[in-house]
């Protein structure tokens, strides 16, 4: 699938290309979020979307346009809209990062539609089996859990995931600086006799050591292990990571709702919630998804950061300095050594 592109390969200070026209609160919030980025961070980006829109931005130190005619809806079918629309936002982005113009891409738009023009687009990495979607999960108090898939493939074979495990073990060490994470698959029980056909099966690969040296296997872990210092890298299905991240979403959010409201019931607890929610502070932004920026879809032949759809500023910000980073680490490199690596290995027998 050809050579992985990167920031150091292709020129230092390559914009990261940003979908201005995906998400719920596109093109405003999205628009501001990158220019907050190019002007705070000093990371320079290029707008990608509505031409006539766009070009009031074009004088912001840092700030490049592109003018795109097509949108792709949220609620459109990824794979027709990626065929159909070729001058989307999404489509150029990707396009800039394959052509060399953007050493990353970030869209908060339609997740699919993300996923398939950058597989499409830039193409995916020799040796992977298909890209998977990698978010991270906060552990207040620790460092976050990576979580793959967590919605790029409903089924998958036992090797996608022992190539999750290499995928996923890279990313935590590149992103959060773990010299070694603990990989854990994901299951109904610790014991290796539990779980699904597909678990029991990649359990005895991933113990047997088929994802290499490199990937320190704990075992399986448990849903209530995902957001706990127990593991680094949680590894499963795309059906089921999806699963598990939108019920620690829904749980998250129904936690923080009643807090909210149980401190707000009458005056005397609005009062004591002014000493209290201070200290509260630190644990709501820990646990709020735009501190993290999005997700990263691991396997394509180039860096692209996937957010939510309700993404604000503040979250597109904090995309493009992930985007920015990943390509700054040379992770599709180290992501296309690692998985060469262990082919390599399998093939000496």
């Amino acid at each position: 699938m050809g050579v992985a592109r990167e920031t150091s390969e292709v020129g230092r200070g390559l914009p990261v290309a940003v979908d201005a026209m995906g998400g719920d609160k596109a093109p405003g919030q999205i628009v501001e979020g990158a220019c907050q980025a190019a002007r705070e961070l000093g990371i320079p980006v290029l707008l990608v979307g509505d031409g006539d829109y766009l070009a009031r931005y074009a004088a912001e130190p840092g700030v490049a346009v592109q003018a795109a005619s097509e949108v792709v809806g949220m609620d459109e079918d990824p794979g027709r809209a990626v065929r159909v629309k070729r001058d989307s936002s999404l489509a150029r982005c990707a396009e800039a990062v394959r052509d060399g113009h953007a050493c990353a891409m970030v869209s908060a738009g339609n997740t699919g539609a993300a996923m398939a023009s950058a597989l499409l687009r830039m193409g995916r990495l020799s040796g992977v089996a298909r890209p998977a979607i990698a978010t991270v999960i906060p552990v207040p108090g620790s460092t976050p859990t990576v979580l793959l898939d967590s919605g790029a493939n409903v089924d998958c074979t036992p090797q996608m995931l022992v190539q999750f495990a290499q995928m996923g073990q890279v990313l935590a060490t590149e992103r959060f600086g773990i010299v070694e994470p603990r990989v854990g698959l994901l299951s109904i029980g610790e014991e290796p006799t539990k779980g699904n056909a597909l678990v029991k099966e990649v359990h005895a690969l991933l113990a047997g050591g088929a994802a290499g040296p490199q990937v320190r296997f704990i075992g399986n872990v448990e849903g209530r292990d995902v957001m706990t210092d127990h593991v680094d890298v949680v590894v499963t299905d795309g059906f089921t990571g999806n699963v598990v991240l939108k019920t620690l979403e829904g749980g998250v959010k129904a936690v923080v709702g009643g807090v909210l409201a149980a401190l707000t019931a009458d005056e005397a607890v609005k009062e004591a919630a002014r000493s209290v929610l201070p200290a509260l502070s630190p644990l709501a932004d820990e646990l709020d998804p735009d501190s993290y920026g999005g997700a990263v879809l691991l396997g394509v032949n180039g860096v692209c950061v996937i957010s939510h759809g309700s993404s604000g500023a503040r979250a597109v910000v904090n995309a493009i300095r992930v985007a920015h980073h990943a390509s700054e680490e040379h992770l599709v490199r180290r992501l296309e050594s690692v998985i060469a690596s262990t082919q390599v290995a399998a093939a000496r027998g």
